[in-house]
C-alpha cells in the first residue's frame, strides 16, 4: 500500500519516491502509482490534490526539456493503492513522445513531487471550518452530518434536522469564535478496540482498522482521512453562504479563509454595481429591486391586457363566413392566445390558430370544435420543421418559419 506521507505532515509539499507501476489510460493519461505520496486522494467528500510530479534528472537523460515534468489532474485509491492521474505539461507531445515518456515513467524511476500549497491550504480551511461548524451543530442540536462535499468551489453539509434562519446565524458567530480562539487541531488514533469503544466520536461510516481521529477542544471529535490546518486560527474566517431544506434536513453551504474574502469581494462588487445603477444607498438595495420588480409585472400586466384585447379585435376583423381563422402577432402570453381562439372557435367551423412571435420564429395555439388539430400539425411538422403537439381540439407548439413559409401551408 502506498505510504501517506499527507497523515504525517500536511504542510509539507514535496517529497521523493519511486515509480511503481505506470499504465496509460483510454484518455491518453498516465496512471502511475508511487511507493509513498504527499498527494491527498479523492475521498471522505474531498477533492483530490493538484500539483506536478518530476521525473528526477539522475534517473534518466533528459529526452524532451519540460517533458520532465508531469501534471497531476487526478489522484484516486484503488484496492488500497494511490493512483495519480498525470499528463506531460507539454501536452503536445503526448502522440510523438509517448515511448520516450513511457521511458521516464519506468518502474523503478525516481520522482520528485510537489503538492499546490495554495490548492491544499485552501482545502485545509474548508475542511477544518467544515469540522468547527458540524461539531457546533452536533453539540447545541444532536443533529448528524449525513453528508459532505468539498471541492474546489462549494463547500456543503447535509444535517439530519432542520436549522432556522437564526439558529444557523448563531452557529456562524460560534464558529467564528473558535475560530479566532486559535485552538490546537489534534491527531490522533485509535488502534484497538478498547481505544475505539472509550472515545466517542462523529463518524459517517464504520471503520475497520485504524480509526484517524481529529479533535477540536470543547468543540468537535470526528473520524477524518483529510489534512488540517495546525490551529483554528489559520481558518482564517467561516461564512454561511447558503442554507436551503434537503431530504428532510438542511444542506448548509459554507466558505473559508481565502475562499470566504473572494466570495465577498465579488458580492460587494454586485453591490457597488447596483447602488451606483440605482443611485441609492446599499441598505435601501432590496426595498428598490422590488419596488422595481413589481412595476415591471404591473406593466407586463397591462401589455398582456392590451395585446389580449388587440387580438380580440383582429379576430373580430374576419369575416364569420370563413370556415378557418388565423392571427400573426407580436409576442403574447399563452393564456392570452389560448382565449383568443377559444373566442375564435364559437365563430368558425374550422381551424383557428394564434401564431405569437417575429417574422422567423413563432409559437402557436391551434383549436377547432369540428376538426382534428394534430393534422395541422404534422403538416407544419413536415414542411416547416414544427415542434407540438396536444389533444384533437387543441394543440400548441413552436416553428422556425416566416409568416408567408406558414400561410403557404395553412392554407
Amino acid at each position: 500500500m502506498t505510504k501517506a506521507l499527507y497523515d504525517i505532515d500536511p504542510y509539507n509539499t514535496k517529497f521523493d519516491a519511486v515509480i511503481v507501476s505506470c499504465n496509460k489510460n483510454e484518455n491518453g493519461m498516465y496512471e502511475i502509482e508511487l511507493d509513498q505520496t504527499g498527494f491527498f486522494p479523492e475521498q471522505g467528500g474531498q477533492t483530490p490534490d493538484l500539483g506536478i510530479i518530476e521525473v528526477q534528472r539522475t534517473t534518466v537523460e533528459r529526452p524532451m526539456g519540460d517533458g520532465f515534468q508531469f501534471e497531476v489532474v487526478d489522484v484516486q485509491i484503488q484496492d488500497g493503492d494511490i493512483i495519480h492521474t498525470i499528463k506531460p505539461l507539454v501536452e503536445s507531445r503526448i502522440d510523438s513522445e509517448s515511448e520516450q515518456i513511457a521511458k521516464l515513467l519506468a518502474p523503478g524511476n525516481n520522482v520528485n513531487g510537489f503538492v499546490d500549497w495554495h490548492h491544499r491550504f485552501s482545502n485545509m480551511q474548508q475542511h477544518s471550518g467544515e469540522h468547527i461548524f458540524s461539531g457546533l451543530v452536533h453539540g447545541f442540536f444532536g443533529y448528524d452530518n449525513v453528508g459532505f462535499h468539498l471541492s474546489d468551489s462549494v463547500v456543503t453539509m447535509d444535517f439530519n434536522g432542520v436549522l432556522s434562519e437564526d439558529e444557523v446565524a448563531e452557529l456562524e458567530g460560534r464558529a467564528n469564535a473558535v475560530i479566532i480562539s486559535n485552538l490546537p487541531i489534534n491527531i490522533s488514533y485509535l488502534k484497538t478496540d478498547e481505544e475505539k469503544a472509550s472515545v466517542e466520536y462523529r463518524s459517517k461510516i464504520d471503520i475497520e482498522g485504524d480509526v484517524r481521529i481529529v479533535t477540536i477542544p470543547d468543540v468537535d471529535v470526528c473520524a477524518c482521512c483529510a489534512p488540517h490546518v495546525r490551529k483554528t486560527g489559520e481558518i482564517g474566517i467561516l461564512k454561511v453562504m447558503g442554507v436551503q431544506n434537503y431530504k428532510g434536513g438542511v444542506r448548509v453551504s459554507i466558505l473559508c479563509g481565502m475562499r470566504a474574502l473572494v466570495a465577498f469581494r465579488q458580492n460587494m462588487a454586485i453591490v457597488n454595481k447596483l447602488v451606483n445603477e440605482l443611485n441609492v444607498p446599499a441598505n435601501d438595495i432590496v426595498e428598490n429591486v422590488q419596488r422595481i420588480q413589481q412595476n415591471v409585472n404591473d406593466l407586463k400586466y397591462s401589455l398582456n391586457k392590451y395585446m389580449y384585447e388587440d387580438l380580440l379585435r383582429q379576430a373580430e376583423g374576419i369575416s364569420d363566413e370563413e370556415e378557418n381563422a388565423y392571427i400573426f402577432t407580436g409576442d403574447v402570453d399563452n393564456k392570452a392566445m389560448r382565449e383568443c381562439v377559444n373566442s375564435m372557435m364559437e365563430r368558425h367551423t374550422g381551424y383557428c390558430g394564434v401564431f405569437a412571435g417575429n417574422d422567423s420564429n413563432y409559437r402557436f395555439i391551434i383549436g377547432s370544435k369540428t376538426k382534428n388539430c394534430n393534422d395541422v400539425v404534422a403538416l407544419l411538422r413536415d414542411k416547416c420543421n414544427a415542434k407540438g403537439g396536444g389533444k384533437p381540439q387543441m394543440v400548441q407548439g413552436s416553428v422556425e418559419a416566416s409568416k408567408e413559409e406558414i400561410e403557404d401551408v395553412i392554407r
